[in-house]
């Protein structure tokens, strides 16, 4: 006889929270349950309960204590390796003194047959429990079989939607990864040039406006040297929090490069995106930043590129005009330039 909970196996993942619902929006205590209706009319028994172990924590106090009584027989009886059948349960050595057994309700008949896994562990066991003396017949036992071999199937069933469940949260997980930046937890590279690129086709379908600001922080490289990337790096995050304050839910925000981040603003024009830019900037500067005892002044340039200006662009060429126009505001010491159609043909410096 092998008792409940002395073996684990993967069921144990399943049978958690037997009222968690899973795929076909039914519980997996109502597909128990399902079972043990059809226990009892293909058997014509006072009662089938499919049991894990811990049998009567399945009823709670409001239940009739009848079955409460019949489950915690069941836990005492343990589960089968095999097809047992107790025709007189009061004239069995192991289960005669049973309280249940021998006084009310005098429970007679009990058969029981184990449930295993994929892997041929014992994991349960049906019980069939009557009030009678009686036996099960040849069909009978193959029936029973057949109704443990359904609960078995449905098991590896529940297994299977539960480790698909687990990997597409893992799937979804990893994707979300794939695009945030680690250190900032904000889009990355790839990420936000997609964003871009989402967001041009939209709005040029709607016939509205969009802008791109590329800001460069200025004092990061020496801030790295002098105090480290833990350091740097936590210097970045604050400042991106104040760029973050200063646009729109629906804004993009996310890190172009390790010093320089990309802000999409759609159905943002020109000037709305150089008010914008200010704003960030002033945020900036205004908030003294402080990298251990060390008060630090924390500037940024950014440069700004706007399809009011350029309706015809591709992201790429959108970013580069915003780059380059980021890399006019640090030369020049104007901090916010808009770049535009009269600017002399791109090329690298």
């Amino acid at each position: 006889m092998v008792t409940p909970l002395e073996r684990t196996s993967r069921i144990d993942n399943i049978l958690e929270n037997t009222s968690t619902v899973i795929a076909g929006g039914e519980s997996y205590e109502a597909k128990i349950a399902r079972f043990e209706r059809l226990g009892v009319r293909l058997f014509s028994v006072a009662n089938c309960l499919v049991s894990f172990g811990q049998l009567a924590a399945r009823f709670n106090r409001s239940e009739l204590a009848m079955v409460m009584q019949e489950a915690s027989l069941c836990d005492s009886m343990g589960f089968a390796t095999e097809l047992s059948v107790i025709e007189d349960l009061s004239k069995n050595p192991d289960f005669a003194q049973h309280p249940y057994v021998a006084n009310d309700p005098h429970i007679r008949f009990c058969a029981r047959y184990p449930i295993c896994d994929a892997e041929d562990q014992v994991v349960g066991s049906i019980f069939l429990i009557d009030y009678v003396v009686r036996d099960l017949d040849d069909e009978s036992r193959l029936l029973l079989a057949d109704l443990a071999s359904l609960v078995e199937r449905e098991i590896d069933l529940a297994f299977l939607r539960n480790e698909q469940t687990e990997l597409r949260r893992q799937i979804r997980n990893l994707k979300r990864d794939a695009l945030m930046d680690p250190v900032l937890g904000m889009w990355n590279r790839g990420a936000i040039v997609r964003s871009l690129g989402l967001e041009m086709e939209r709005c040029s379908k709607a016939e509205k406006p969009l802008s791109l600001l590329f800001i460069g922080v200025e004092q990061y490289a020496n801030l790295k040297e002098q105090f480290g990337s833990a350091t740097s790096d936590a210097l970045l995050l604050r400042v991106a929090s104040r760029m973050r304050s200063c646009i729109r839910p629906f804004d993009a925000l996310g890190r172009f490069e390790t010093d320089a981040f990309m802000v999409v603003l759609p159905g943002a024009s020109n000037l709305v995106a150089a008010a914008v830019a200010e704003r960030i900037r002033l945020s900036v500067i205004t908030h003294q930043e402080k990298l251990g005892e060390h008060a630090v002044d924390v500037q940024v340039s950014i440069g700004i590129a706007s399809s009011s200006l350029f309706p015809t662009l591709d992201p790429s060429s959108f970013i580069t005009h915003a780059e380059l126009a980021l890399r006019t505001a640090r030369r020049s010491g104007k901090y916010i330039v808009q770049a535009t159609p009269e600017d002399s043909v791109l090329e690298s410096d």
